[in-house]
């Protein structure tokens, strides 16, 4: 699904469509925001989501992290381009939650033709808690290797 700037929804309630019935939605995420270059997406913190220790479990920040950051590359894929597939991801933590919501903020480093690179740093909504802070890069993809080098 690439994103439609003429279509009568926005491009947020487009990705929350298109997040229907798929791991968006099993995190229960939503984008809240798109602005045309930061990508606000928010996730509750439910049961769930929690490790056996139970403090939210670092793989359902990272899943909100990545999606938000796919989503602003969707948002901001090349003409031509058929999607995007992420490369490489790194995340570093620097808290945790047991309830609430989460707030991912992403924003691109960097938006070539081949390659994005995006930064997201997730917060706790409610004590503003910085709880991760997050990096990828998304390789671009066409349908052959000719349009990527065109």
């Amino acid at each position: 699904m690439l994103i439609d700037p003429n279509h009568h929804l926005s491009v947020a309630d487009q990705l929350n469509l298109a997040g229907k019935a798929l791991f968006p939605e099993l995190l229960a995420m939503e984008v809240v925001s798109w602005d045309g270059s930061v990508m606000i997406c928010r996730m509750p913190v439910r049961k769930a989501l929690l490790a056996p220790n139970h403090y939210l479990h670092a793989a359902a920040v990272v899943g909100l992290a990545d999606t938000a950051c796919g989503y602003g590359t969707l948002a901001n894929l090349p003409e031509g381009a058929k999607g995007f597939t992420t490369i490489e991801l790194k995340s570093n933590f620097t808290g945790t939650a047991r309830s609430g919501s989460l707030i991912c903020r992403a924003t691109p480093i960097h938006g070539g033709r081949l390659t994005q690179v995006w930064d997201a740093v997730v917060t706790h909504e409610e004590t503003r808690k910085t709880i991760a802070h997050f990096r990828c890069t998304q390789m671009v993809l066409f349908e052959d290797l000719s349009d990527c080098l065109a």
